[in-house]
């Protein structure tokens, strides 16, 4: 399975369309989708080509391939429009062996390499997951808008894909591609700026 993973869009309907195009061009199965779709938020700008209707009317017909999350900026009304679940506050699963969790990132944030891990503790998250991680698995997670693919100090991957609409810290509005144990981070030219096998 070929995964593809974005978040972040806040109702960019140029950004989704980019999105889209892409999730075709390398052939993908899944989206994989981290919240905030439709709504920019109250801290944000409007995002370029900012039209949540044409925004639902690209993702809705993707419905069967999107496994999505709740971000801090969608709503109950956003489930109203979208064919798609975007009431949860994470999904998991797993494929040959691997874990795959995946939240918005408001509610659970993973640790990262730079966080000192205090003294005892087993936590997999800043706020802990519902279940136990083992080093064969991948945290995805949006929210900052700046991407992020490493290895953690607990020893699983964890990947933001940045966001699609409004990107942050210097990087370019991107997404992610999950497929068997490789993870890469590309521009939404399609162009890979970081790879990490696992």
């Amino acid at each position: 399975m070929k995964y593809f993973i974005c978040s972040d869009l806040h109702g960019s309907a140029s950004a989704c369309q980019k999105v889209i195009e892409n999730f075709y061009n390398l052939n993908c199965d899944k989206i994989l989708l981290l919240g905030d779709v439709l709504y920019h938020g109250p801290r944000n700008d409007l995002p370029a080509g900012y039209a949540p209707k044409k925004v639902i009317e690209l993702l809705n017909p993707l419905a069967q391939a999107i496994t999505a999350c709740r971000g801090n900026c969608d709503a109950e009304v956003d489930q109203m429009v979208l064919n798609f679940d975007v009431s949860r506050d994470y999904f998991y699963f797993t494929e040959d062996k691997l874990q795959i969790f995946g939240s918005h990132g408001h509610i659970y944030a993973p640790l990262l390499a730079n966080d000192k891990l205090p003294a005892g503790c087993e936590s997999a998250s800043k706020n802990a997951i519902p279940f136990p991680v083992v080093n064969q698995a991948v945290f995805l997670y949006g929210h900052t808008h700046v991407p992020v693919l490493e290895k953690n100090p607990m020893g699983y991957v964890v990947c933001n894909p940045g966001s699609t609409s409004i990107p942050k810290g210097g990087s370019e509005p991107g997404f992610a591609i999950l497929e068997n144990h490789k993870i890469s981070l590309h521009n939404l030219q399609g162009q890979v700026l970081k790879e990490l096998e696992f």
